[in-house]
């Protein structure tokens, strides 16, 4: 059974499950896909295309030897039982209007089983709860039921994977606090023009000896150096949450990163991951693989290469990386989901109110949630 490697690739590449780019066609995201060349980690979450992503990373790893790569699930938005709610995807396993606490585990067993049976594979190598509301980051019968999975030899390693969107910041170190010695690893985004707010949380993952695999590391495809200042995205591209001239700022930022990269004789993605992997608690790097539209567009399978090709040692000094993060400190340029003090009204499955005991979680971290949490430019 195999821990994640230093970099790997999901099936929210190629733009087929998650809009990020164009749609490549399924022959070639099953190569894009196949462990190999460089990348032995592969990761899937069984809501993307209502399992077909499992499907589709299952043709590509058939034929290739279980002991040669990691294999990475994610569960937890019930397709099966739950109804879609357009943009915000399905409901979490945890709504109320689903299931109680009782039934959780249950969830959780039959989820894992159907996505490996699409996948072709026996078990995880790491199972990810997906996307939790505030109860799975905080009931002790979900981690019960995850824990259950490990013990039924479905997954040899248990985590957790905050999102879609930024934030959940204090969700996250009291959940690892709390469950810690069950969770193995846990998925943040990171990349050097986005330090905030996933650095907040390093520090209680490497205190609690848990592995951090990042994601979102390329920017929105900016560190593979093909977006240009106006450049039209596809439409219905997820980038689209982005606001206007992110692009154009984004540049500006990395013109002064590259004197680092040619330095240390990397690619702007491969500076991007190693800034990742200059944190203790960083052990894995997943940037989204985008095949941008138009004819002068890079080849996604170059994009793949380059990856790959990321050098195993460490290039960038701790002086290096202090400069890179100074430069794209990003802190207060967005509003966070999870609990934050910026929440009024109805609780919803990504955004909450602070509850006493996630100000002390704070306190304990030198967090201030209306200093650190909060818009503030």
């Amino acid at each position: 059974m195999s821990e994640p490697g230093r970099s790997a690739i999901g099936t929210w590449s190629g733009g087929r499950f998650l809009h990020f780019g164009e749609a490549i066609d399924e022959e070639r995201l099953v190569s894009l896909l196949r462990p190999g060349g460089g990348i032995e980690t592969v990761l899937t979450a069984d809501a993307y295309g209502q399992g077909d992503a499992d499907r589709v990373l299952g043709r590509a790893l058939e034929g290739v030897d279980r002991d040669s790569y990691s294999l990475v699930g994610a569960v937890g938005h019930d397709f099966y039982e739950g109804e879609r709610n357009g943009p915000k995807g399905f409901p979490r396993f945890t709504d109320p209007s689903l299931r109680g606490p009782g039934e959780y585990a249950g969830y959780l067993r039959m989820a894992t089983e159907a996505s490996l049976e699409r996948l072709g594979a026996s078990f995880f190598d790491l199972l990810l709860l997906h996307n939790p509301d505030r109860t799975g980051y905080s009931s002790e019968v979900v981690w019960d039921g995850m824990e259950a999975l490990r013990e039924a030899g479905l997954t040899a390693r248990i985590g957790v994977a905050p999102g879609p969107a930024n934030g959940f910041t204090l969700d996250i170190i009291s959940c690892l606090e709390r469950f810690g010695e069950r969770i193995d690893w846990a998925m943040i985004i990171l990349n050097p023009l986005e330090p905030w707010p996933g650095e907040l949380c390093l520090d209680a993952a490497a205190r609690h000896d848990i592995k951090v695999l990042t994601r979102v590391v390329d920017y929105g495809g900016l560190f593979w150096g093909d977006l240009r200042p106006g450049m039209e995205l596809a439409k219905g591209d997820h980038r689209s949450f982005r606001p206007a001239g992110w692009i154009e700022a984004g540049l500006e930022k990395l013109e002064l990163l590259l004197p680092f990269a040619e330095r240390a004789g990397l690619t702007p993605i491969q500076l991007a991951c190693q800034w990742n992997l200059s944190h203790p608690a960083v052990e894995c790097v997943a940037p989204t693989l985008i095949q941008e539209i138009g004819a002068g567009a890079r080849p996604i399978e170059e994009k793949r290469a380059e990856l790959a090709a990321m050098p195993a040692e460490q290039r960038l000094t701790e002086a290096d990386s202090d400069e890179i993060r100074a430069i794209g400190d990003n802190s207060g340029c967005m509003a966070l989901k999870g609990a934050s003090p910026a929440f009024a009204g109805e609780e919803q499955p990504d955004s909450w109110g602070l509850s006493a005991d996630l100000i002390e979680t704070g306190e304990r971290w030198g967090i201030d949630p209306d200093r650190d949490l909060v818009v503030s430019g």
